[in-house]
C-alpha cells in the first residue's frame, strides 16, 4: 500500500502539519524509522524519537505538543491506538487464495466450498465440511465429521480431531491441537489408572483466535466452548468440559482444568492457573503467574495472587511481607521485655 499523507488524513479523520504531498509505503517502530514509512507516537517515553525519526510521518494525539522541531509531517487524530490499528490492519491484508494442491488428502465424503484453500499434506477426513473462503495451510488434520466455517485461516500443522465444530471467520495458529482426549483417568482400588472414554467434542464459536501449540481437549461427555470472540495467545490449556465465554482474553501459558465456566469479558494473564469445577464470573481480571482455587462470584473483580485474592487487598499484603525482615528487627525488643504474669 503507498498513500499520501493527505489521503491518509481523510481516511484518519486527521489533521496534517507539514508536507500533505508526502508519501509512505510501510509502517515501522518510531525508533526505527526510515524514509517512506510512517510511525506513531503514543507513549511519553518514546517522545525522544519523535525528533531524530526519520519516518516520512509521524502519527501522534491532537494533544501533542512538540518540544522541539521534527521532520517528520505531523498527522493528528483523537485516538493513536485507533488509527495504527486501523493503518496495520492496511498493511496486513492479504490476497484471498484459492485452489487445492495436488498433494492434499480430500476423503471423497468431505464437503468443500468451492472457492476455499487447501495446501500440500493436508488431510481432510470422512464427513467433514469446510466453509466459503477459508484458507488451510500445509500439514493442517481436519478429523472426520468436523466442521469448519467460512472465512477460517487454518495456519500450517493445525490438528483438528473428530466430531469438532469451528465457527466463521476463526484463526487458529501453527501446531494447536483442537478436541484432543480431556486428562479423564480413574484410579482403581490398586491405585492402577483406567482411562475414561471422552466422548464429547470442542466448539469454538466465530471471530475467535487460537494462539501457536494451545491445546483445547475435547469433552468427556458433552462439549469443551470457546465463546465469540474469545482470544488464546500461545501455548494456553484448555481442559475438558471448560466453558470460556465470549469476548474473555487468555495469555500466554495459563491453563483452565476441566469443568470451570469462564465468564464473558474476562482477562487472564500469562501463567494464571485456575482449578476445575468452578465459575469465573464476568469481567473478571486475573493478575499473571495467579492461582484460582475457589469460585468468583462478583463481576469486574481484579484479582492477583496465588491462590488468588483480592487485587488491592494482594498489593497492601505483599507491601507488609517484602518489608517483614525489619519489622522483626522492630519487633523483637518488644518480644523481649518481661512480661507481667499474674
Amino acid at each position: 500500500m503507498q498513500i499520501k499523507a493527505k489521503d491518509l488524513a481523510v481516511l484518519l479523520k486527521g489533521s496534517i502539519e507539514g508536507d500533505p504531498e508526502v508519501s509512505i509505503h510501510k509502517a515501522s517502530k518510531i525508533e526505527e524509522g526510515e524514509e517512506g514509512s510512517i510511525s506513531f507516537l503514543a507513549k511519553p517515553s518514546y517522545e525522544v524519537y519523535a525528533y531524530s525519526t526519520k519516518s516520512s510521518i509521524l502519527l501522534v494525539s491532537n494533544d501533542f505538543e512538540p518540544k522541539k522541531k521534527i521532520n517528520a509531517t505531523l498527522l493528528r487524530v483523537d485516538d493513536v491506538y485507533e488509527a495504527i490499528n486501523f493503518l496495520l490492519k492496511q498493511f496486513g491484508q492479504k490476497s484471498k487464495r484459492s485452489g487445492h494442491s495436488k498433494l492434499c488428502e480430500i476423503a471423497d465424503t468431505a464437503e468443500i466450498a468451492s472457492d476455499t484453500y487447501i495446501a500440500a499434506f493436508t488431510v481432510v477426513k470422512d464427513g467433514a465440511k469446510v466453509g466459503e473462503g477459508t484458507e488451510i495451510d500445509e500439514q493442517v488434520f481436519i478429523g472426520k465429521n468436523t466442521k469448519v466455517g467460512k472465512n477460517v485461516i487454518l495456519y500450517p500443522g493445525v490438528k483438528i480431531y473428530h466430531d469438532c465444530v469451528i465457527g466463521d471467520n476463526c484463526i487458529i495458529h501453527s501446531n494447536a491441537v483442537i478436541g484432543g482426549d480431556g486428562f479423564g483417568f480413574k484410579p482403581d482400588e490398586k491405585g492402577v489408572y483406567d482411562k475414561v472414554p471422552q466422548i464429547g467434542n470442542v466448539i469454538i464459536e466465530s471471530n475467535v483466535e487460537i494462539g501457536a501449540n494451545c491445546t483445547i481437549d475435547r469433552a468427556t461427555m458433552g462439549s469443551t466452548i470457546i465463546r465469540e470472540g474469545a482470544k488464546l495467545d500461545n501455548l494456553v490449556m484448555i481442559a475438558h468440559n471448560v466453558e470460556v465465554g465470549a469476548h474473555t482474553v487468555i495469555a500466554a501459558q495459563a491453563g483452565v482444568a476441566g469443568s470451570t465456566k469462564i465468564g464473558a469479558h474476562c482477562v487472564i494473564g500469562g501463567q494464571a492457573g485456575i482449578v476445575g469445577h468452578i465459575q469465573i464470573a464476568n469481567g473478571t481480571k486475573i493478575q499473571a503467574q495467579s492461582g484460582v482455587t475457589k469460585k468468583i462470584r462478583k463481576e469486574n473483580t481484579a484479582m492477583y495472587g496465588s491462590p488468588a485474592i483480592d487485587y488491592t487487598t494482594y498489593i497492601k499484603s505483599y507491601a507488609i511481607f517484602k518489608n517483614l525482615p525489619e519489622l522483626m528487627e522492630q519487633l523483637k525488643p518488644i518480644l523481649k521485655r518481661p512480661t507481667n504474669n499474674k
